[in-house]
């Protein structure tokens, strides 16, 4: 849907706010944290997750789910099934680092004591992507669309009309 550079990182920040937003909320409530972090400890996530995924998004997983979505063999003038192919090979990159990221982040604060590194990854893995996945083809996906294109794509250079009757 976005046609620039501008335009492109425009709609990744919408993308990246309403999955990082739901991505961060679900994962700290699950491993029982967002109860004990402050608000100001829970934006400071927040901030720093969104750089990284946004950073991860643009730069690497982005132009990779790009390059395999339009070399696999299917109609690419059929829009829907273009998005849900690009959609898919997006949640699965952003699934895979950002789980990695997040076990990191587990392993800085001293949480994974006597886990395995590998099942935990694996297990977030899963988990993140039954979320993610739905999420994005239901829900943001179509809203982030809907509103990029009612708002941003409709707000381009306005061409005035010149009056040619002399």
């Amino acid at each position: 849907m976005p046609t620039s550079k501008k335009e492109q990182i425009i709609f990744g920040l919408m993308m990246c706010t309403g999955m990082v937003l739901v991505m961060m909320t679900f994962n700290l409530w699950h491993t029982g944290i967002l109860g004990k972090l402050s608000p100001l400890e829970i934006l400071f996530q927040f901030l720093l997750c969104f750089v990284i995924a946004f950073l991860v998004e643009s730069f690497i997983v982005g132009p990779v789910a790009r390059k395999i979505a339009f070399s696999l063999p299917f109609d690419k003038s059929n829009k829907i099934l273009g998005v849900l192919v690009m959609s898919f090979f997006m949640v699965i990159g952003m699934v895979l680092i950002m789980s990695l990221y997040g076990m990191i982040s587990a392993y800085l604060a001293d949480q994974l004591n006597g886990v395995s590194v590998l099942g935990t990854y694996l297990h977030t893995i899963a988990r993140n992507f039954s979320l993610a996945l739905p999420y994005q083809l239901i829900i943001l996906g179509p809203l982030v669309r809907y509103v990029f294109g009612k708002f941003i794509k409709s707000n381009g250079p306005i061409m005035p009309t010149v009056n040619k009757s002399v």
